[in-house]
């Protein structure tokens, strides 16, 4: 059997509307299926699938009066579990290290604050949140990975390069 990817990753937000311009007016991606789903039991659920490339969506949920699921939670995974901002994170493809430049100084351009690019050895990446608070990150391999890459290795890094010292939307511009 071979793999394909990611069809989609489902995350939930409090807050559709500004979920949707967060992806589509910062990010560029557009919407790919926006459907409701009504509970038999009662409530609906919106559910939003955007189009990130190569086939792969990223959906978001948003409950409006369903039985069980509560009026507010931690929708950005991380604060709710008491784990660093970068333990639980997704993150998209710049390409090549330029294209990596360029992504983050459009999202500093619109506002969004974004960390230093972290220097990872066979990738580089940047660090940022969404609106809900999930941890996201650009990233591009720069070299081709061997079989070495694949067996334990050690590297060292500060904890603000891995969010522990950070809580909420503060990574550094």
């Amino acid at each position: 059997m071979s793999h394909k990817g990611f069809s989609h990753i489902g995350l939930a937000t409090l807050d559709m509307k500004t979920t949707r311009a967060f992806y589509e007016d910062v990010m560029g991606f557009k919407v790919a299926v926006d459907e409701r789903i009504d509970i038999a039991e009662g409530g609906w659920v919106r559910h939003l699938f955007f189009d990130i490339g190569r086939g792969q969506l990223l959906a978001f949920m948003e409950a409006h009066d369903v039985a069980g699921v509560p009026a507010r939670y931690d929708v950005g995974i991380n604060e709710g579990l008491g784990v660093p901002a970068s333990f639980y994170h997704f993150a998209f493809e710049a390409g090549s290290p330029a294209a990596l430049a360029e992504r983050r100084e459009a999202l500093r351009g619109l506002g969004v604050p974004v960390t230093d690019v972290v220097d990872h050895g066979w990738a580089q990446s940047f660090y940022f949140r969404d609106p809900n608070g999930v941890s996201l990150e650009y990233s591009c391999i720069v070299r081709d990975l061997t079989a070495d890459d694949a067996s334990p290795r050690k590297i060292t890094l500060p904890r603000a390069a891995l969010g522990i010292d950070r809580s909420g939307n503060d990574a550094v511009s």
